[in-house]
Order: structure tokens, then sequence, then C-alpha cells
């Protein structure tokens, strides 16, 4: 039993640190977009980063950012400014929710940290996401029920702004 408590809270502990080291990451990168350190930003992105988009076209602020086709300090275009608002990680997958009120648009997006660099990213726009973890991973082959699900995380950004959005669901492993 004493081997177990230990081996649970060896566990624990691992994954929390982790979860800081993945959020520090992303909080890095953060302040990177808002300085305009490219030099920063390239440290923490992979050069193959994987990229996915839910939105209007007309919203791939982020995705403009990081091309270099705006910046944060452009004052002729009137930039988009990514101001988080929370900032949780689940394993290696940070979230991060904020608005640009002015522009009446809430946005979430949800990193992949492998090793210390940004690999992945899921980014939603004027859309209410719900986090899900898969329990039961290893559950038999042969089973035809679904593994259960558990809500760990959902936007509120949304909410908040008044406004009716499409809703989507991530699951985490």
């Amino acid at each position: 039993m004493l081997v177990s408590i230990l081996i649970t809270t060896a566990v624990v502990s691992e994954l929390a640190a982790l979860e800081e080291s993945c959020e520090r990451v992303v909080g890095a990168l953060y302040e990177a977009l808002t300085a305009g350190d490219v030099e920063t930003v390239h440290h923490l992105l992979a050069p193959d980063l994987e990229w996915w988009f839910h939105g209007p076209p007309s919203h791939q602020h982020l995705m403009r950012l990081l091309t270099g086709s705006s910046s944060p300090s452009s004052s002729s275009d009137d930039p988009f400014r990514f101001n988080p608002v929370s900032l949780v990680a689940f394993g290696s997958t940070v979230l991060v929710e904020g608005c640009e009120e002015r522009r009446s648009v809430a946005w979430v997006h949800a990193w992949v940290v492998t090793d210390g660099i940004i690999t992945q990213v899921r980014e939603y726009f004027n859309t209410s996401v719900t986090v899900t973890r898969l329990s039961n991973t290893h559950a038999p082959s042969t089973s035809t029920a679904a593994p259960p699900c558990t809500c760990v995380w959902q936007s509120k950004v949304c909410e908040s702004m008044g406004k009716s959005v499409p809703g989507l669901l991530l699951a985490l492993q």
C-alpha cells in the first residue's frame, strides 16, 4: 500500500512539473508575440508546427502574426492583440483563452508542447470549447461501450460576451 501511494505521489508530482513547464513555454510565447520578439517566437515553435483552425478565414490573426504578414507593433493596420484571460495545462496540452473586446471576438488556443517546443496548435474563434479527458482508454478492444468522458475545462469568454456561438468538444487522452 505504501509503495502504491509513493508511486502515485511521484506520478502526480511529475505531471505537475510537466504542466508547469508547458505553461511557462506557452506564456513566454504570448509575451514574445506582444513584444514583437520574433527570435524568441522562432525558438519556442517547431519549424513544422501543426496548425488546425476553426473560424472565419478573416480571423486567422495568429497565422498572419506568426508568418510575418502582420505585426503586433504595426500601427497602420490595427493589429489583432492576443491578450490571454486564462491559461491552464492538462499534461502537455495548454489551453489559453482570451478576447479582443473592441472586435467582439473570443478565441481559444490549444497548444501541445513537446520537449519544451510548441509542436501543435488548435485555434478556435468565436467558438465555445469543452475539453474532456477520456477515461479507461486501456479497455479491451472487444468492448462496444464508449469510454467515459470527464469534462475538465470549458471556455467562458464567449458566454461573457453575450454571443451565441457554435460549440466543439476537444478530447484528451
